[in-house]
Parts: structure tokens; C-alpha cells; sequence
């Protein structure tokens, strides 16, 4: 991936280093993606086996995302006290000029888009939608509409998810900002509406369309990075592809439990993630993402 000759973000929080306290009342995306990865079995007094997340249920807070207030770019905050390893600084430079080719992308595509800032962190972090540890995983806030992400689950998916590559990370970033651009399209605030209108199981299946979204709008990213600023080399693709392999729901719960329960899916398995993430990548046409009303995932 051509990503040094990128140009930067000013829309970059560093906040390694810096610690928080707070609970964490909801977000969505690869704390959407990490999630499905901490699934494993717990015995109950009954003795009956159970699947059960480990960590945060990513799901969304009281903040109204049809709050569009008008606004520009956020302005750099550095932690100049935090002294990275030259790995992780690369990682970070990394993200910011990914990003970077995340607002060429839909400054163009989307009229007065507003662009998310992306805050970079160390073991935990203070958002608006509450604190959350690394374990977390990436994530968007709608409440502050912010990514937020620990740079060493870049080593996570290298090590544990076997979706190694710089653009299986780009493609994190990219799902990150495709629920951002969900959150302006008013698609989260449905979301949080119909928590209280239908059952858990019939929720689980419309997260699994927003996050198949998500991922198709990251696919729509890489169709025009592609074409505007020619950062992808051979390979890219399949490595974007892997990385969506490796996350889908029913890979990580056979990984986690040895078994598959598709009724507690919300992201959707690694063929439908594949899937959407290259129907973007082919289409470049946002028009073709209704993952809530097609007729197959």
C-alpha cells in the first residue's frame, strides 16, 4: 500500500499514554469487530453452557445522531510526554495519512461531508459515549463522532487473526468511518430507536446489516482510493478481504466456543462480510449498500 505519499490529517487526537475512568455507555464498529473475538463458553450454576461477550456490548447510547451540527476540522492534539516504539509511531503515521484518504474520499462523494476525528490511544480511553479499555477494540462514538483506536490491535489482528497487511488495517480505519457515515445518514439513530421495539434476536440481525454496511462502505473507500490517489498495490484487496474473513461471526465463535450460534451474529459471518466489502469495492456506488433491504446478505 503507496500510503507515505498520502498527505496528513489535521482530524488526529494522540491520546497514548493517557489514561480514563469512566464507564462506557455505547459505540459501534471493531469494538463491533474485537467483540465476536473475546466470545468463549461460561458454565452456569445449572451447568449449562452458555455463549456470553467478554467486555462492552457494543451497542448504542442515548445521543441523537441526527444532531448534525456544522463544523470543520478538528485541530491536532499531540501527547508530547508519550514515547511510542518506532513500530508503533509508523502505526500511527499510518492512520493519520489513512484517514487522510478517507476525507479525500467522501469530501467528494458526500455534499458538506463532516469529517470524524480519529483519536489514537493506549489501554483506555475517555469518549462520549463513556471509558472503554483496549480490549474494546475500535470503535466509533456517535455522541462525539470520533474513532477511536489502540494501535496494538494492528498486532491483534497480525497475530491472533491471521490478517496481517497494512491495508487489512487501513480497511479497519475505512469501517470505522463507514459508521460514521451511517451516524450522518441518520442509519444509527434507527438503530437506537429500535432497541425498545423489537426482541434481542431480531436486533442481532439488524446490527449484522449495519455492520455489513459499515463494511461495504469501507469497500466503497477503496474503490475511489484506488482510483484518485493510486495507493493500492497487487495484493491489497485480498489482504481487506482476509482481514473481513477473519472477523466474521461464525469463524471467531468456532474459534472461540467450537461452536456457531447464527442467533447471537451481529456482524455477520466472514463470506457475508467478504462479500459486501468487495460489492463496495467493485461498485464505488453507495446507492448499491441497502444491506437493510436486500434481498440476501
Amino acid at each position: 500500500m503507496k500510503w507515505r505519499s498520502n498527505k496528513k490529517s489535521s482530524n488526529v487526537e494522540d491520546r497514548r499514554g493517557q489514561s480514563s475512568s469512566r464507564g462506557f455507555s455505547g459505540g459501534s464498529g471493531l469494538g463491533g469487530m474485537l467483540i465476536p473475538l473475546i466470545l468463549k463458553l461460561i458454565t452456569t450454576k445449572k451447568g449449562l453452557i452458555i455463549v456470553a461477550v467478554v467486555g462492552v456490548l457494543m451497542y448504542f447510547s442515548g445521543v441523537n445522531p441526527l444532531q448534525l451540527l456544522s463544523g470543520g476540522s478538528t485541530n491536532q492534539i499531540q501527547n508530547t510526554n508519550y514515547k511510542g516504539t518506532a513500530k508503533e509511531n509508523e502505526l500511527a503515521e499510518f492512520s493519520n495519512r489513512v484517514l487522510r484518504s478517507t476525507e479525500d474520499v467522501w469530501n467528494d462523494i458526500i455534499r458538506n461531508y463532516r469529517e470524524p476525528t480519529l483519536v489514537l490511544f493506549s489501554n483506555s480511553v475517555t469518549s462520549a459515549c463513556g471509558s472503554a479499555s483496549s480490549a474494546t477494540g475500535p470503535f466509533y462514538c456517535p455522541g462525539d463522532e470520533k474513532l477511536y483506536i489502540d494501535l496494538s490491535f494492528f498486532q491483534e489482528m497480525e497475530t491472533r487473526l491471521n490478517a496481517p497487511g497494512d491495508f487489512a488495517q487501513a480497511y479497519v480505519i475505512a469501517h470505522e468511518v463507514g459508521h460514521h457515515i451511517q451516524n450522518l445518514m441518520g442509519t444509527t439513530d434507527k438503530m437506537q430507536q429500535l432497541k425498545s421495539k423489537v426482541s434481542q434476536k431480531d436486533y442481532n440481525q439488524f446490527s449484522v446489516k449495519l455492520e455489513l454496511q459499515a463494511d461495504f462502505l469501507a469497500g466503497v473507500w477503496a474503490h475511489h482510493a484506488k482510483n484518485m490517489n493510486l495507493i493500492l498495490d497487487d495484493g491489497d484487496l485480498q489482504e481487506a478481504l482476509d482481514a473481513a474473513f477473519a472477523i466474521g461471526d461464525d469463524r471467531l465463535q468456532k474459534q472461540s466456543s467450537g461452536r456457531v450460534v447464527p442467533d447471537s451474529f451481529t456482524h455477520g459471518t466472514s463470506a457475508q462480510r467478504m462479500r459486501w466489502f468487495k460489492k463496495g469495492f467493485v461498485t464505488g456506488d453507495v446507492n448499491q449498500g441497502d444491506t437493510f433491504n436486500a434481498t440476501s446478505l
